[in-house]
């Protein structure tokens, strides 16, 4: 997913910072602003237990997937309603359910009479964010996932599965230049495309991981790991924005909404590392009173808290460290971000050893 702040191409500068700091004995890591789960994912892979969390509705359900699922699907209770998975092999069940979703006719639900010009024409705000199939595709998807759930014929496992794979798909069919601030005008190539439900990558390990939907600073205070990785927003950019269009179909429920982007409500979604007048106390508050050996922050350059705030607060807890990384911006701010006009930026990644 193209993804505002991912870390992708910054996971082994992460790993080898972080190795260069915390001992042996770390066997817990903490990523409390997981988005789409990158970094939780790559540290999963080493065999960590992780511990998970983010405000966004639809970054929760990517991370329970990710995250909370580390063991085969077998849709055991689906059978009753899919008889011939009773012959597929438990660990290609995933696909076959995924194939069964992709060839359900399209209905027209809540995306396709909110989202797309064929339910949008005739309104005050016509809007194009799918094509009317796709539209219809992803409604007739996401209503059977939930019945199924309503009737008890999938696990929450494989309910969260099913969801992020729609969530990751139809993303790819999106009619937009790259989040869903906007739409496009006219349908692009890929956004004419049918859409075909992917099934999400499944990690598999022996841990047992946690994954949470609240406000970080709430969640800090309950939770204790070795290392804490903190990756907040860096500017005044809100996710919830950004990304409403797939909190709406992870969420499913009708929400109202209002404007030429069709936006959901989402003042309990504003994120403080936001502000310009309140990050750093939510910041301070966070580093106070988080439970790690180790606290790690990714922050550029741009960010809204300059270097000497982020060295003052982190110094608190015990000797603070720093590494730097230059790589390319994300592509969509050279429209957005006007006041940034370099292709490059400097990621730093904060580190402070806890003394307390």
């Amino acid at each position: 997913m193209n993804y505002i702040g991912s870390k992708l191409s910054l996971l082994e500068f992460l790993e080898e910072s972080i190795n260069k700091v915390v001992d042996k004995n770390c066997d817990t890591f903490c990523d409390l602003f997981a988005g789409t789960g990158i970094v939780g994912s790559y540290f999963k892979r080493k065999g960590y237990k992780i511990i998970a969390n983010d405000i966004q509705y639809y970054s929760y359900v990517l991370n329970r997937h990710y995250i909370g699922n580390h063991k085969e699907l077998s849709f055991l209770k689906l059978t009753k309603e899919l008889s011939d998975l009773k012959n597929i092999e438990v660990k290609n069940r995933k696909k076959f359910v995924c194939d069964y979703l992709s060839n359900l006719k399209g209905v027209k639900g809540f995306i396709y009479k909110n989202y797309c010009l064929g339910g949008t024409k005739d309104k005050e705000e016509p809007r194009q964010y799918f094509s009317d199939e796709n539209g219809m595709r992803c409604d007739a998807i996401r209503q059977k996932i939930e019945n199924w759930k309503e009737k008890n014929l999938i696990s929450d496992d494989e309910y969260y599965f099913l969801i992020t794979s729609l969530v990751e798909s139809i993303d790819k069919y999106a009619n937009t230049a790259s989040v869903y601030g906007a739409f496009l005008k006219k349908l692009k190539r890929t956004a004419q495309n049918n859409l075909i439900l992917k099934p999400a990558e499944l990690i598999i390990n022996d841990q047992d991981h946690e994954v949470f939907n609240e406000d970080i600073n709430t969640v800090a205070g309950k939770i204790a790991g070795d290392i804490l990785y903190l990756d907040p927003p860096y500017n005044q950019r809100q996710y919830a924005t950004n990304y409403h269009m797939l909190e709406t179909i992870a969420k499913y429920d009708n929400p109202e909404i209002h404007g030429k982007t069709g936006l959901r409500e989402y003042q309990n979604q504003k994120s403080l590392y936001c502000s310009r007048t309140q990050v750093k106390k939510a910041f301070k508050d966070l580093i106070l009173k988080a439970k790690a050996k180790y606290i790690f922050l990714s922050y550029n350059n741009e960010g809204l808290m300059t270097l000497d705030d982020i060295k003052e607060i982190m110094s608190l807890r015990g000797k603070y460290g720093n590494f730097t990384k230059e790589y390319n911006r994300f592509k969509a701010d050279k429209s957005e971000n006007r006041n940034y006009t370099a292709n490059k930026t400097t990621e730093y990644l904060h580190y402070v050893v806890c003394n307390n």
